[in-house]
């Protein structure tokens, strides 16, 4: 199972009933958690600031890593992607991914299919084929999910012997902007002017509906999800991520060959939902879609949709992007 081709889930019960599949992390890149666009490359980058807020250094009391069987999906505890929500108590983790799904989930970072294939492209084959249960306690009762995220950049070291550091390029991307200055639309609303998160949710008759808030087809707040639209689309959404989130799940919904960047201004939490036409381009294929753009296929185009729902556009130019490299990793040490 690849990072970048399997969109990996955490379903929810909820989620499951509903028929959405919800992202966990699926790239890798630097930041914190965005896209790091940087300024001077000279200078070795720094931590980035929520490891530090998160306290350092960090170990798993106990952990057991086994070899999973390939092809089989074991639910993680919790969602391995960039969101910042309260964790179940007791501190336990449980999942069985490949190694790039915890690296990706370690350093909270998330990268476009072509740099993803960039940086695994020197390694051993068994670290995109090979999936491992790993199966942890936390020290503390209640950890946070970034001081879960040092637990793991910690067993990663200890037991894949994981070496990574991170280089500066000026790399080609696509920056999202506003299409209107100072205006977003109709289906990108700030979380506060929304359904909020401990309401009371029901699945709606029909997600795409413009009586449905926008994200309000999802039962829960944090992470973005889709699931098939009328006539064939795709309907994408989310309700309280911060906005700089938003172009880092893009690249995993339409084939864009870059990174996208967040140049949109807009500050705080926002609920969202985006139904777009699938064709060619398109990086998701839901049950009931057909990406092949065919004639009973009716719905904007991903460009149009962004625009036309969200007040949104993409626009190309170059900035200064951390990347990771992976320096040396090996085959798990025994329990």
């Amino acid at each position: 199972m690849t990072p970048h081709r399997a969109l990996r889930a955490f379903l929810a019960d909820q989620a499951i009933r509903a028929g959405i599949v919800a992202f966990v992390a699926t790239v890798f890149f630097v930041g914190a958690p965005a896209v790091a666009q940087t300024t001077a490359s000279a200078a070795a980058p720094q931590p980035p600031a929520w490891q530090a807020a998160a306290g350092g250094h960090m170990e798993f009391e106990v952990a057991s890593i086994h070899l999973g069987e390939p092809g089989k999906f074991i639910p993680p505890s919790f969602g391995l992607n960039i969101e910042d929500e309260r964790l179940p108590p007791g501190g336990h983790f449980k999942a069985g991914f490949t190694l790039p799904v915890y690296i990706e989930f370690a350093y909270k970072l998330m990268l476009t299919p072509e740099q993803s294939d960039a940086v695994l492209a020197h390694l051993p084959a068994w670290v995109r084929s090979q999936p491992f249960v790993i199966e942890a306690e936390a020290p503390v009762p209640n950890p946070t999910k970034d001081q879960m995220r040092l637990m793991m950049q910690s067993l990663l070291a200890d037991r894949f012997k994981l070496a990574v550091h991170f280089e500066t390029k000026d790399t080609p991307v696509l920056a999202l902007v506003l299409a209107k200055p100072g205006v977003t639309g109709p289906r990108l609303l700030p979380h506060e002017q929304g359904l909020p998160c401990d309401a009371k949710w029901t699945v709606p008759p029909d997600p795409s509906a413009p009586t449905v808030p926008p994200g309000g087809f999802l039962p829960m707040c944090g992470g973005v999800a889709a699931r098939p639209g009328p006539d064939h689309t795709i309907l994408l959404g989310a309700r309280n991520i911060p906005i700089q989130h938003l172009p880092l799940y893009l690249p995993t919904v339409y084939k864009f060959g870059r990174p996208v960047i967040d140049q949109t201004e807009l500050k705080g939490t926002f609920d969202f939902s985006l139904d777009w036409a699938p064709d060619s381009n398109s990086a998701i294929i839901m049950r009931s879609s057909d990406s092949s753009g065919s004639a009973d296929v009716d719905g904007p185009s991903f460009f149009d949709a962004l625009k036309e729902q969200l007040g949104l556009k993409l626009k190309p130019t170059k900035a200064a992007i951390q990347t990771l490299v992976i320096d040396h990793v090996e085959q798990p040490s025994p329990n």
